[in-house]
């Protein structure tokens, strides 16, 4: 049966959203420990990252982290732009914050570049519209992506803000050099995003992009006050991708 566009938002959450926009105004950026006063702890454990932007200055300090990913989770690297495959990739500041404007942010801060990745959101629109639950949120706050239930359907793609999901148009397969086997690789048909490395967390190691960032970026448990991640957080200046939306992302950018 056909879903018009009117059913479709109601199941996003976008009515909400638009009233979230005019409530909030422009508070998009402040101290983290501000930003942590909005997030209600719901288990002891609550995974987030904090990316240090001021620390990345090369193309190999982004090129490292990526590997580290992409590699470990035979992420296939299609040369087509448009059908490329990504879960954790570089872009500019309008691209990925588009929505801040502050007289404070300088043009430097502009000019930089930004590591992007799915957010783990607290509140994710993906889990929402996927129909038979390929995407499902953990108590620990990962956002999972169970790529052997998904039908492909691509409403977690469209609810997706961020532009964190990619389809596979293209046998992945086919596009890898060596392939890990210790992860599974996939098919035609599906989609595929970050998983924070959640296989790596049940065994109480870092996500692989942590890992490799070699201290750029920290993780931990936000509920922990003596964690890294909770740690940078609160004595820095940070900002979050779209936070008008209300999606309450666990991604956060040092500037």
């Amino acid at each position: 049966m056909a879903i018009s566009r009117r059913d479709f938002l109601k199941v996003v959450g976008i009515t909400g959203v638009t009233s979230a926009v005019a409530t909030i105004g422009g508070v998009l950026i402040g101290r983290g420990e501000d930003i942590l006063k909005e997030i209600k702890p719901v288990s002891k454990v609550r995974w987030a990252m904090a990316i240090d932007t001021r620390q990345f200055k090369t193309d190999e300090d982004f090129q490292k982290v990526i590997e580290a990913c992409h590699k470990a989770h035979n992420v296939p690297n299609i040369p087509d732009p448009i059908r490329q495959i990504k879960w954790i990739w570089v872009d500019t500041f309008e691209k990925a914050f588009p929505t801040i404007e502050h007289e404070y942010i300088s043009e430097e801060i502009k000019k930089r570049k930004f590591l992007l990745l799915c957010n783990h959101c607290d509140n994710p629109p993906c889990v929402r519209v996927c129909p038979v639950k390929a995407t499902f949120r953990r108590p620990d706050g990962v956002v999972v992506q169970d790529m052997h239930r998904c039908i492909g359907c691509k409403f977690c793609m469209a609810a997706c803000p961020y532009g964190s999901r990619n389809y596979n148009f293209y046998p992945p397969r086919e596009f890898l050099s060596q392939v890990n086997p210790e992860y599974p690789t996939r098919t035609t048909g599906v989609v595929e995003k970050c998983i924070l490395c959640y296989e790596r967390l049940d065994e109480g190691k870092q996500p692989y992009c942590v890992e490799a960032s070699e201290g750029k970026m920290f993780f931990g448990n936000l509920n922990d006050p003596d964690s890294p991640v909770r740690k940078a957080i609160s004595e820095n200046i940070v900002i979050v991708r779209k936070p008008e939306l209300t999606t309450k992302p666990m991604v956060f950018y040092i500037i």
